[in-house]
């Protein structure tokens, strides 16, 4: 089902417009994401000085801000569309620093579950201050966010957004278990992967889209880009966990392995390698197999195949949102598709 020969790319897709500004979302999302770390340490006002300390600590501005950003774009889509509004309403911002907000307390937390020891290039708050304070701190972070959401006042948007806590629990439950049938085994990978990564995007979309515009199937083209984009995202982030070296990662390559995992280049290069359903089974923990498993994916065609549903996914995200009203935010959500698959770090 997964198993694809198309080499298409999606680099057309943005040359339908040809101002350079419009193709940048990053350029275009900056003016609504001024001073988004200021505001999220706001948020964060405590004071208990190592607490305080350990919240700065990756709300340093250095991040890139993919999920705010993504957010703030599909606003401003969803408000043209609905009534060729250009303002990003204060809600809607709130939205994106929420999401931020949950985002970087995952991070803190699977830092924890992983026993991880790099994040984007330094030191991981459990390395610094230990297990037991980064869990509170990644507490602290997620219920700042609840009080956050919770002054949005909204009852839709906090369903919405209380989601993704749920999902990203489970998620993580999902990535501890494993499937020994080979078909469940890739639907597993998908659920988790959406859990995980995707949950965040899709609804944090959707959320900004019913504060936006009133339309239900506005909603829908929101959640099923978000998702789409964030699934696309996460495959791509497997892909480079095998092809970029370290020091560009900013975390150690081959990392999912070494934590037993099997990723979508480990799942299909098992189908040309079925010696490695063993190893899968075991997660990786005998001498030597994140190694071989290493070499065997790199022997098959898996990273190339992930790649291909990465490409999928971000096809299915274009065609979504090529289904609002034209706008230079429309284009930049298309070129953020683009701009996913052809990352690399």
């Amino acid at each position: 089902r997964f198993h694809h020969t198309s080499t298409s790319h999606c680099c057309s897709c943005s040359k339908t417009i040809s101002d350079e500004k419009y193709q940048d979302p990053f350029q275009l999302g900056r003016k609504d994401l001024k001073n988004l770390y200021e505001d999220i340490k706001k948020e964060l006002l405590v004071s208990a000085a190592e607490l305080k300390e350990m919240c700065d600590y990756y709300f340093d501005g250095k991040g890139k801000a993919f999920r705010p950003m993504i957010v703030v774009l599909m606003a401003r889509a969803c408000n043209i569309h609905h009534n060729n509004s250009k303002e990003v309403q204060a809600s809607q911002r709130s939205v994106a620093i929420i999401a931020e907000m949950i985002h970087t307390a995952s991070l803190v937390h699977d830092d924890v579950i992983d026993d991880a020891n790099s994040r984007r290039g330094k030191r991981t708050l459990n390395q610094i201050w230990g297990e037991r304070k980064a869990v509170l701190a990644g507490d602290f972070i997620l219920s700042a966010a609840s009080v956050a959401l919770a002054r949005i006042g909204n009852t839709t948007i906090i369903s919405v957004l209380t989601q993704v806590i749920e999902d990203l629990v489970r998620g993580e439950f999902l990535q501890l278990g494993s499937k020994e049938n080979e078909n469940e085994r890739f639907a597993h990978y998908l659920e988790k992967t959406f859990k995980k990564t995707a949950s965040l995007i899709a609804n944090s979309c959707k959320a900004v889209s019913i504060l936006g515009c009133p339309d239900p199937k506005v909603h829908e083209i929101a959640y099923q880009y978000g998702k789409n984009v964030g699934i696309a995202f996460q495959l791509i982030d497997d892909v480079l966990d095998f092809t970029s070296c370290a020091d560009h990662l900013g975390k150690p390559t081959a990392a999912d392995l070494k934590l037993g995992l099997a990723t979508g280049p480990v799942l299909f290069a098992c189908r040309q390698f079925p010696e490695m359903n063993a190893m899968i089974m075991r997660r990786f923990s005998k001498p030597g197999d994140v190694e071989r498993a290493r070499k065997y994916v790199l022997q098959s065609d898996g990273v190339q195949q992930t790649t291909y549903l990465a490409q999928r996914y971000c096809h299915a995200a274009t065609r979504e949102i090529r289904k609002l009203r034209p706008s230079p935010e429309r284009e930049a959500l298309v070129h953020l598709t683009e701009m996913v698959l052809m990352r690399d770090k």
